[in-house]
């Protein structure tokens, strides 16, 4: 298998109002470390599995509309717990999107809140 990993980051706020997550059910910021990974069994007619530069500039357009956003005040989050595995997938979905007329492997797309905490999800 093979595959190209790319990484961005990301400044958000938001809080998590649920008694099971402690302090975070306050309002609070992260940034977010984000991995956006490309797999595939083959690569294409130009021996690569997707182009890095179109791959980093998709993925700087999904992260765009949530850089410096509190997320509990977009529409699309309303009433979701925004964890970091939740927002994970959110972007995954929206790579996918915008990556499924030229690439059809898998992506996973994993998230560090710190340098030993991660989350993600691989679809």
């Amino acid at each position: 298998m093979f595959n190209v990993k790319i990484r961005k980051s990301v400044m958000i706020a938001h809080s998590l109002p649920n008694p099971f997550f402690g302090p975070a059910q306050n309002l609070h910021g992260a940034t977010y470390v984000v991995d956006a990974i490309f797999k595939s069994k083959t690569m294409n007619e130009f021996n690569v599995v997707i182009d890095i530069g179109k791959a980093h500039d998709i993925l700087a357009e999904v992260l765009k509309p949530l850089s410096y956003q509190n997320l509990d005040a977009l529409p699309q989050f309303k009433g979701q717990l925004t964890t970091t595995e939740f927002i994970a997938k959110h972007i995954h979905d929206e790579v996918k999107k915008k990556t499924s007329d030229f690439f059809d492997g898998k992506i996973e797309v994993q998230l560090g809140e710190t340098h030993d905490a991660w989350a993600g999800y691989a679809g």
